[in-house]
């Protein structure tokens, strides 16, 4: 999409602030399933302010986090500038510009949507090592799992600037003909943030489609979420589920 580089460039900080983290029951499944270890060396691919990135550098891995956003990529860099691990390249999932067949792992985590799908599949093969993977991960938040979580998608769909266009699931059945010929396998796990209303505030400015101060909805649709908060908040907390889904599998060259 024309504007995927430059959307989120005025939400960096509520991005890394409220975005929820990856479970680090993922990193064990890599480790049974894929024969990750702390030697492996992995491209983050859209790795964005670095919220997937933290839990292979915490394993010992050497990343290259790949990011063409400069807000986003800059504050990953302030952020992990004590890892020695941590490689910060400006650079595109279609044109990673590191070297090939020198990745162990490649991991997309709420960034393959963006990427265009044949150019992006080609530069991973190249630069995947024999028998390297390709993990793609998101965050998929429940919408109708409680009545809080109703509400609050009827909100995104009424105010949403271009919520339908760009949802991450829009691309669910493009993933097997990524991996093809190749088959793929998924593994879902659970995630729960827990958000007094300043942190629901800050997570959903951190979405993409969501109006920004100055738009004449951006007071309405907060005004509209305020309420929702306090007819569904417990002990003034709600919670925000998803369900960590993580497709795994090898490419052909």
């Amino acid at each position: 999409m024309s504007d995927s580089v430059t959307r989120f460039s005025s939400r960096v900080e509520d991005y890394a602030k409220y975005r929820p983290g990856y479970p680090a029951a993922v990193l064990d499944m890599l480790k049974a399933e894929c024969g990750l270890n702390e030697d492996s060396i992995i491209a983050d691919v859209g790795s964005g302010t670095g919220i997937l990135s933290e839990l292979f550098l915490r394993n010992g891995n050497r990343i290259f986090a790949i990011e063409p956003n400069a807000p986003m990529r800059e504050f990953a860099e302030r952020s992990f500038r004590e890892f020695k691990k941590f490689v910060s390249v400006e650079a595109t999932a279609e044109a990673t510009t590191i070297d090939s067949s020198s990745v162990d792992f490649i991991t997309a985590a709420q960034a393959f949507h963006w990427f265009d799908r044949g150019k992006s599949r080609a530069e991973f093969a190249r630069i995947l090592k024999p028998g390297g993977w390709v993990v793609l991960i998101w965050n998929e938040r429940r919408v109708d799992s409680t009545p809080f979580l109703r509400d609050y998608e009827d909100l995104l769909l009424r105010y949403g600037t271009d919520y339908n266009r760009v949802r991450h699931e829009n691309v669910d059945s493009e993933i097997a003909g990524f991996y093809a010929p190749q088959t793929f396998a998924v593994k879902s796990f659970e995630n729960l943030q827990h958000f007094d209303f300043a942190a629901l505030k800050g997570r959903t400015r951190s979405a993409s489609y969501t109006p920004e101060p100055g738009d004449p909805t951006f007071e309405p649709m907060f005004s509209e979420l305020l309420e929702i908060f306090n007819a569904h908040r417990t002990d003034g907390m709600v919670i925000v589920e998803y369900d960590t889904r993580v497709y795994y599998g090898q490419l052909t060259a």
